[in-house]
């Protein structure tokens, strides 16, 4: 039986992960990719270097839809091993499925890889909106993200963008 996470932050801080039987993702999944099919595959999907907001070294390409508009879309985000995402948000729910590696994913403020959950390929998992969350990559791993445009990813901590990060001598 196939289940999928679905991780949600409590007062005191701790994180509980609830499996939802195969017949929740059967009711959920087509719901997010009705919308928007896949319009590329796999194999031909076209890789670049992630945006500034990513820290360097991620790679993504867009699956189906356009990230940067209003409405649904998919993207694929290759991270090399020890790949690390900083504690962030978005305005928008999240649907993400593990692809390749293992991807390793945590719910708070801060960056704790002791509180954090492995996921393995196939796992997928669902984000809501504004929840703040980090990850991690064990091995070479990619990610496909399903969510509503326009993307934007907020630090929980200003000081982590690498936007806003100078650079050294």
């Amino acid at each position: 039986m196939s289940a999928f996470l679905v991780l949600l932050p409590f007062p005191e801080g701790y994180m509980r992960v609830l499996l939802a039987s195969s017949s929740w993702l059967m009711v959920l999944t087509p719901a997010l990719l009705a919308q928007n099919p896949p319009t590329t595959k796999p194999d031909s999907l076209h890789w670049g270097p992630a945006p500034a907001v990513f820290p360097a070294g991620a790679r993504l390409a867009v699956v189906s839809g356009d990230p940067f508009k209003a409405g649904m879309f998919t993207i694929e985000l290759a991270l090399t091993d020890g790949y690390r995402l900083m504690p962030h948000f978005h305005p928008t729910a999240e649907a993400i499925k593990v692809k390749q590696g293992t991807f390793v994913f945590g719910m708070g403020d801060t960056f704790d890889a002791a509180k954090a959950k492995s996921m393995m390929v196939g796992d997928t998992g669902t984000v809501r909106a504004n929840m703040h969350h980090y990850a991690s990559a064990k091995g070479a791993t990619i990610v496909a993200v399903t969510a509503m445009g326009p993307f934007a990813l907020t630090y929980v901590n200003p000081a982590d963008d690498p936007q806003k990060q100078v650079a050294k001598p």
